[in-house]
């Protein structure tokens, strides 16, 4: 079976229902689903049918006693059909960001494009109104502001959102 993940996509932020959809090639295939971040772990399932490329979707929701203690999740699919010949059965790894342990009572984004002058301390004023608040802004855009004190006109930053 192949497997391809087009959702979630690497470093999405996500809440605590994770959608997930690919193409997979299989015969009524089933699929196990992990979300894990090295200490803890939640698993699902999903089923693919067919002979030929077929698309498929899943969800998998985070309980509230899973004890994620990083924000840097991971969600795997493999095909449960075995291997073959020794050959492990394919498996596709995303790494996401899990916003939930970025801002509590996350509840989606925003979507802020940097402008001159622009720092985190000022986004955070204008979105949470304190400017000592700028740690999940940095978080929820981690892969692409590895340095909070550089951020550069054009780039689109997620603003994460709570109650």
């Amino acid at each position: 079976m192949n497997i391809t993940m087009q959702q979630p996509q690497p470093f999405d932020l996500v809440g605590n229902d994770i959608l997930i959809a690919g193409n997979a090639v299989g015969f009524e295939a089933h699929l196990t689903i992990k979300v894990s971040e090295g200490h803890d772990e939640v698993v699902g399932a999903a089923t693919v049918g067919a002979t030929s490329i077929r698309q498929f979707q899943a969800s998998i929701s985070i309980p509230d006693d899973v004890a994620f203690k990083l924000n840097r999740l991971f969600v795997s699919l493999a095909d449960d059909s075995g291997g073959e010949d020794g050959v492990p059965p394919p498996m596709v790894t995303v790494p996401v960001l899990y916003g939930p342990m970025i801002l509590p009572g996350y509840l989606g984004y925003f979507e802020h494009t940097v402008v001159s002058g622009d720092t985190l301390s000022a986004l955070a004023e204008r979105y949470y109104e304190d400017r000592s608040k700028w740690l999940p802004i940095q978080q929820a855009n981690q892969h692409i502001v590895p340095d909070p004190n550089l951020i550069f006109p054009g780039q689109t930053l997620r603003i994460p959102r709570n109650v």
